[in-house]
């Protein structure tokens, strides 16, 4: 059965006024007239599937339909749904676009994908998208304009298991050197390092500054990685319960022995 457009819930990490939210929003609104967003109000890169537990959270409303979040990508979808719109629920949820690829080990980082996360827990259809980028290059916005919508709505066609997020990648290049779509499983990096740089502020203590460290290796072909390296979407089914069932079982016996 095809997932519902009725009402859709647009979420992000990069903040209310990022370009990628303001494309996610248009593509919205070409699937339903009912197209609320609810996003953080600055930068949330990095945020994971973090809450605001230790202080106060604001909301201010912009206009109507449109919400900004004193918190995280997570606190956004909370807030959403629990106190926005707890009586008439989103039927589809989107996050994004994000400037700067989720993939690999960066689906534990990513408020982008953390909004998805969250609302696959609640029970409502996440889709996350994000767009790659290369350093020094221009931002190819228009690479995921033209083809996120067309991703969502044959996602949208499909039925999917209700514990499974979908994180969509869109490559670092232009819309005309895009070779199609692949599903794609998730990859791992071998990074060499991380870059951490030690820095003075102006009344001299110390702070730091995190960065990637370098990648070395070749992922697997069939990897998110491999895939937006060679200019193909990535389509990545990610599945909420991380429970590994084969381990789950080896270590039943031996475990359940030794407390006899």
């Amino acid at each position: 059965m095809a997932i519902s457009t009725r009402r859709i819930l647009i979420s992000n990490d990069d903040g209310i006024n990022a370009p990628g939210i303001a494309i996610l929003e248009r593509i919205a609104r070409t699937l339903s007239d009912d197209v609320w967003v609810v996003a953080p109000e600055g930068e949330q890169s990095g945020a994971g599937h973090s809450l605001t537990l230790t202080k106060p959270l604001r909301m201010r409303k912009l206009e109507e339909k449109r919400w900004t979040v004193s918190g995280t990508p997570t606190d956004c979808v909370m807030l959403a749904v629990n106190k926005i719109m707890p009586d008439n629920l989103p039927t589809l949820i989107l996050s994004g676009i994000n400037r700067g690829g989720n993939l690999a080990e960066d689906l534990t980082y990513s408020g982008t994908v953390s909004v998805a996360m969250e609302g696959t827990l609640v029970g409502i259809p996440s889709i996350a998208l994000s767009l790659c980028i290369r350093p020094n290059q221009k931002t190819n916005w228009a690479t995921a304009e033209k083809f996120a919508p067309e991703v969502i709505k044959s996602l949208l066609a499909e039925d999917w298991p209700e514990d499974v997020l979908m994180n969509v990648n869109f490559p670092a290049f232009p819309e005309d050197e895009i070779q199609g779509v692949r599903v794609t499983e998730q990859g791992r990096r071998e990074m060499v390092g991380v870059n951490i740089e030690e820095r003075k502020d102006p009344r001299g203590f110390t702070y730091y500054w995190l960065g990637l460290g370098r990648e070395v290796g070749s992922p697997g072909h069939q990897t998110d990685i491999m895939a937006v390296r060679e200019k193909w979407i990535s389509v990545t089914p990610v599945k909420m319960n991380m429970t590994d069932h084969s381990t789950q079982q080896s270590l039943a016996g031996p475990l359940g022995k030794a407390f006899k």
